[in-house]
């Protein structure tokens, strides 16, 4: 298996994640290397199976020049807005490492510029996403409902995130 980083700290189970193609590990202070390497061990395949996406991800070539990325986002926005007559306070494009898009208790909505590497339903399926969490701060029923009343088939949509 590739290399790995681990961090120990007060906590009580073990997190691994993929970031970037590097597996990372957080696990309590007082585990064993043999309790350690046996949890590795058991998710060895799912790291797998994550460091090949993750992997897909970094050489996905970008589909737009960063201008007609921003008035894809503005035009699907602009059009989201009308249709769902949900309001942000503002849309902008950031780098964002944990997510493909937030929006803010302030009706603040932001989406990840690596989306510029997809396809424009998958950049309409995230502004819709953030969008909808003006009236749904949350992933409740309702609030995958309200996603599915303006994008009826979003889980193939969303799948095509990896």
């Amino acid at each position: 298996m590739e290399e790995y980083e681990i961090t120990y700290s007060k906590i009580k189970n073990v997190y691994i994640q993929i970031k970037e193609g590097k597996v990372i590990i957080k696990a309590p202070k007082k585990i064993t290397k043999k309790e350690l390497e046996e949890i590795i061990k058991n998710k060895t395949e799912w790291i797998k199976n994550n460091l090949e996406k993750s992997k897909q991800k970094q050489e996905k070539e970008a589909k737009y020049t960063e201008e007609e990325f921003r008035e894809i986002v503005e035009n699907e926005a602009k059009n989201l807005v009308k249709e769902t007559e949900l309001i942000p306070n503002k849309i902008r494009i950031r780098d964002i490492k944990y997510a493909w898009g937030s929006c803010s208790i302030n009706k603040n909505i932001t989406i990840n510029n690596k989306l510029i590497k997809y396809d424009v339903q998958v950049i309409r399926y995230v502004i819709l996403h953030e969008l909808c969490h003006i009236k749904y701060m949350n992933h409740s029923k309702e609030f995958w409902n309200l996603i599915s009343k303006y994008m009826p088939k979003y889980k193939e949509v969303k799948k095509q995130l990896l």
